[in-house]
C-alpha cells in the first residue's frame, strides 16, 4: 500500500497489497487521488531478538487501555512514519532501534474513524534492556511467538507478528540497511555558469537535506558515501553533523565519471552491498540507472518491493532503502522508497 508518510515524503510500503494511490499522513494534505480516508496515522515496530536460537518479541502493556500491543503511536506534526516508529519505541519501551524490514500495516476503527498503523521489524541489540516509561506503559515483556499471539489484544496485530515469524523461520529477518539517496534539489543548470561540480543546493534543496537528515536516523547509517560534487555532499551534511560521521567521497559516481566509465560506477555500488554495515550513498539522477541495475541483479524471487523503473527514478532528496541479509551476503530481502511530496 502506498502511504504518504507526511510532507515532504511519500513512502511506499512494499509489503502490503499493491499500491492504490497515495494516502496522506495528515488528513488536510490529502491528494486528489487518495484512497479511503484515514483519521489517525500511526507507526510502530515489532522489536525482536534471538535468544539461544529462539525468537522473542517485545510487547508493552498500556494501563490506560488495559491492552497488550507493540510499541506504536500517532504521528507528530511534520514527522514521517519511520521517524514515528523509532520515536515511539524509544518513548514506550526505553530503547533505541534501527528499523529493519517493513511488515504488513494494519487498519482498524477507533472513535475518530479509521486508524492506520505502519509496522517495521526492529532487532534489539547491544544488550539494551527495555523498560516501561510509567506514563503510557506500565509493563514491557519479552515473549515467545506463542505467548505474543495469546497476549495481543487486537487481532489485527497478529498479522505483522506472523509475517515476522515467517521471515525468522526463513532466515530472512536479520538485515542491515543500504540507502541510495538522490541529492536534494539543486540550483538550475540553466542559471549556473561555473563548473558543474560546484553547483549548490537551492533553498528548497537545503530544506530537503534537513528533512533527509531526520528521516535517515530511522536507519542510522554509519558509513556515509557521496559523489564529491557539492550538491551531493551538502545533501548529506546535515545528517553527518547530527551523527558526527565523516562523509567519504567516491569519484566514480559523479555524473561525468559514470558516463565515461559506467563499469567503475557499477563496481562502486556493488561494493556498497558488501559493506555489511548500515550505509548511505548519495548520487545524481543520471547515475541512478547504474545503481538500480546493480540492485536488480541482486534481487531474488523472495525480495519484497519494487525498484523505480522510469526516469527520473527518484525525485530530488528521495531515498531507496535496501534491506540486505545478514545471513546471505549481498542478498536483498526488501525494498522501500521514500520520495518528496512537496518541492
Amino acid at each position: 500500500m502506498k502511504t504518504h508518510d507526511t510532507a515532504p515524503f511519500l513512502g511506499t510500503n512494499l509489503v502490503d497489497s499493491p499500491a492504490t494511490g497515495a494516502t496522506p499522513a495528515v488528513p488536510d494534505e490529502l491528494p486528489a487521488k487518495a484512497g479511503p480516508s484515514i483519521a489517525v496515522w500511526a507507526a510502530g515496530a515489532v522489536c525482536w531478538k534471538s535468544d539461544k536460537s529462539s525468537l522473542k518479541v517485545l510487547l508493552i502493556h498500556r494501563p490506560r487501555y488495559n491492552d497488550w500491543s507493540f510499541p506504536k503511536g500517532k504521528l507528530d506534526v511534520g514527522e514521517t512514519l519511520p521517524e514515528c516508529a523509532v520515536r515511539e519505541v524509544r518513548e514506550e519501551a526505553g530503547i533505541k532501534v534501527r528499523l529493519g524490514v517493513p511488515l504488513p500495516s494494519v487498519t482498524y476503527k477507533v472513535s475518530a474513524g479509521k486508524k492506520h498503523v505502519s509496522y517495521w521489524a526492529a532487532e534489539v541489540t547491544g544488550g539494551q534492556q527495555p523498560h516501561a516509561d510509567l506514563r503510557e506503559t506500565d509493563q514491557v515483556r519479552w515473549c515467545s511467538p506463542e505467548q505474543a499471539r495469546e497476549l495481543l489484544t487486537k487481532r489485527a496485530d497478529r498479522e505483522p507478528l506472523e509475517a515476522l515469524i515467517k521471515l525468522y523461520e526463513q532466515r530472512r529477518l536479520g538485515t542491515w540497511p543500504l540507502l541510495i539517496l538522490r541529492h536534494a534539489k539543486a540550483k538550475p543548470r540553466s542559471s549556473w555558469t561555473r563548473e558543474e561540480g560546484a553547483r549548490p543546493l537551492a533553498a528548497t534543496g537545503k530544506r530537503q537535506a534537513v528533512v533527509d537528515s531526520k528521516l535517515l536516523q530511522a536507519w542510522m547509517p554509519e558509513k556515509l558515501y557521496s559523489s564529491p560534487w557539492r550538491r551531493c555532499v551538502d545533501t548529506l551534511r546535515p545528517y553527518a553533523k547530527l551523527s558526527d560521521t565523516k562523509i567519504r567521497t567516491i569519484d566514480a559516481i559523479t555524473e561525468s565519471a559514470a558516463e565515461r566509465k559506467p563499469k567503475k560506477a557499477r563496481a562502486a555500488f556493488e561494493a556498497m552491498l558488501d559493506k555489511r554495515k548500515p550505509t548511505v550513498i548519495c548520487t545524481h539522477r543520471p547515475v541512478l540507472p547504474l545503481a538500480l541495475d546493480v540492485l536488480s541483479r541482486r534481487r531474488s524471487k523472495f525480495t519484497s518491493g519494487e525498484l523505480p523503473s522510469k526516469d527520473p527514478y527518484l525525485r530530488p532528496g528521495a531515498v531507496i532503502v535496501v534491506h540486505v541479509s545478514k545471513h546471505s551476503p549481498g542478498q536483498i530481502i526488501a525494498l522501500e522508497t521514500f520520495e518528496p511530496y512537496d518541492d
